[in-house]
């Protein structure tokens, strides 16, 4: 006979909550979390072991009756601010929300995850599957994923290291940095920061680089098979190799490596477009 855990850890006088329940396969795990930090790695047991930092009047409340495992808490007078450190296997996918002020990191994971804050800043190793990370006012740093990327901040910078996949990747006021990427689709764009991508250039693949007041700068394979379309309005346009320009226009132009199968758009309103190779992209930008 299966036996369905419904933990509440309500502790009116204690101010730790420490708990740890099984889960099994098909479960999600969702964390709420009003301000505070979340901080979620990975064990290899099949049980999520909660604890959790907080004030004498706060209730952590955690439900494992369904197929998704929720924790929050709440106080007398409605929300309550609480800091996390939550222990999860690595299969188990994650959801957390922060709201406002939570700052999010996860380690070890294997699923799917989602996050959203709106203060806080958000930072993610590892990862498979659909992979969300979308802040207001915080940065969010990606590391060691693979699958479907979508990375979104306005006031804050995105860092995405050795992950493979689609990766689609906007803030409105931060720097974009794209190093070690294995990915045949990429969509970076910001409209006050810098963009900078050292990855694979895959034949028939898709890469889009977009900043209006800040550089693009992109590092190009050996042997690569592109076509590049560069555009900018008051910016300079620099290569570390050779490149026959054609089809130019007073602020656009186009130019073919090899077959010319992949298509790059390069684009910068008020910043210069830098083509480099592999390894010299970040190397640059940091002597600048």
């Amino acid at each position: 006979m299966l036996l369905v855990l419904v933990a509440v850890a309500r502790l009116a006088l204690a101010q730790d909550t420490d708990t740890t329940f099984a889960v099994r396969q098909g479960q999600r795990l969702d964390v709420s979390d009003f301000g505070g930090s979340v901080v979620i790695k990975s064990w290899r047991q099949n049980a999520v072991r909660v604890r959790a930092t907080h004030g004498s009047r706060d209730y952590v409340t955690i439900a494992t009756d369904g197929p998704t495992v929720r924790i929050s808490a709440s106080s007398r007078h409605g929300p309550a601010m609480v800091d996390y450190e939550i222990l999860a296997p690595p299969w188990i996918p994650l959801s957390v929300s922060g709201t406002p002020s939570a700052e999010v990191t996860i380690e070890g994971t294997e699923a799917e995850v989602t996050v959203e804050t709106v203060e806080g800043s958000i930072r993610v190793v590892g990862g498979r599957g659909n992979i969300s990370l979308k802040s207001v006012e915080g940065e969010v740093t990606l590391e060691g994923a693979n699958g479907h990327i979508e990375l979104n901040t306005v006031d804050g910078s995105i860092s995405v290291t050795d992950c493979s996949g689609d990766i689609a990747a906007e803030t409105v006021d931060g720097e974009i940095t794209l190093l070690g990427i294995e990915s045949a689709d990429v969509d970076a764009s910001s409209v006050d920061g810098s963009i900078e991508y050292d990855g694979t250039i895959k034949d028939a693949g898709r890469y889009r680089f977009e900043s209006h007041d800040g550089s693009v700068s992109v590092s190009i394979p050996e042997q690569a098979n592109a076509t590049i379309s560069v555009a900018t309005f008051s910016g300079d346009f620099d290569s570390s190799f050779p490149v026959t320009i054609k089809d130019k226009q007073k602020h656009r132009f186009t130019f073919t490596l090899g077959t010319g199968t992949a298509r790059l758009e390069l684009e910068s309103f008020d910043g210069s477009i830098n083509l480099r190779r592999p390894g010299q992209v970040h190397d640059q930008n940091d002597e600048e």
